[in-house]
């Protein structure tokens, strides 16, 4: 398909700024973000995400997990309201449910992300499908099982609608397609933008190489990073920090691409100073403050000359 290419490096990203808060602005003028994530076997996800998603500047942070973790997840967040939702005896979260205890945070909610660390996947599809209506246009972020509400049903692409964005790597995007990854591999760039175009969404394809595409044809390259990025976490991490960009008001492609970039670029800092293998997904965050600082004055300096 006929598509605009665009190459993501540090001019691309100095030349498309962030919305910043006025001086003034307080935390709701930064956004709120509601991260859906985490389950009895992994219960980190759900912190990272929600971490990270404050790092990149959102103002308010809900977390809603199982209620069988929400006491952990509450105190390893401090700065967040932890809503605790209902398991049915096998541990499943359930939709109807979740909404109901969801239906006071959703309005004043500026950005969605549902699915880091959630099992099973049905689970997540129909928490996803029960969710979608009720957020009008609100930007919603879809990682790991929840991916999945693509796949269910015909209708699956237009019932998620255009502010709706995905963060698969190649072999969940396999999963969602119902395509060898090996194929999907040899051609990254057609498949992101076949996958945007088809589900009529932002789409990030993850890999050493990733693609960001539109539906209406854009696309990005980004290609920095190092191989301990790929490290458990990691994913969670990048999908926070998109959620907490699209809190503070950058459309999907803007936040996937800043996300994307950030999230790299942390892991440039910490290879250089703890070592190329090793450094921590939990480590990835703190890095995005400085990492946003130093583009933004990059900016600022070169509208000056």
């Amino acid at each position: 398909m006929s598509a605009r290419q665009h190459e993501l490096d540090d001019a691309a990203l100095r030349a498309w700024p962030l919305p910043e808060p006025d001086d003034g602005a307080d935390k709701e003028e930064r956004g709120r973000v509601l991260v859906i994530a985490g389950c009895a076997e992994m219960p980190g996800a759900a912190v990272l995400a929600a971490t990270a998603a404050l790092r990149a500047g959102a103002g308010k942070l809900v977390v809603a997990t199982p209620a069988c973790i929400a006491p952990w997840v509450a105190a390893s967040l401090p700065e967040a309201r932890v809503i605790g939702l209902v398991e049915d005896e096998r541990g499943e979260l359930q939709a109807e449910q979740a909404l109901e205890r969801l239906h006071g945070v959703l309005a004043g909610t500026a950005a969605v992300l549902v699915g880091p660390g959630m099992v099973p996947e049905a689970a997540a599809v129909r928490l996803v499908r029960a969710l979608r209506p009720a957020l009008g246009d609100t930007p919603l972020l879809l990682d790991a099982a929840a991916m999945a509400a693509v796949r269910e049903g015909g209708d699956a692409p237009a019932a998620l609608g255009p502010h709706t964005l995905l963060t698969p790597h190649a072999g969940e995007m396999a999963h969602l397609l119902g395509q060898a990854k090996e194929a999907l591999v040899q051609d990254p760039r057609d498949t992101a933008l076949r996958a945007a175009h088809q589900w009529q969404c932002v789409v990030a394809l993850k890999g050493a190489e990733t693609w960001i595409a539109t539906p209406g044809g854009d696309c990005w390259r980004h290609a920095r990073g190092n191989v301990g990025l790929a490290t458990s976490g990691s994913g969670d991490v990048l999908a926070g920090l998109v959620a907490g960009l699209l809190a503070r008001g950058a459309p999907p492609a803007q936040a996937a691409a800043w996300g994307v970039a950030l999230h790299a670029r942390a892991g440039e800092r910490l290879a250089e100073r703890v070592g190329p293998l090793g450094y921590l997904a939990r480590e990835l965050a703190a890095e995005v403050p400085r990492l946003m600082g130093a583009l933004r004055a990059q900016a600022g300096a070169a509208r000056d000359r």
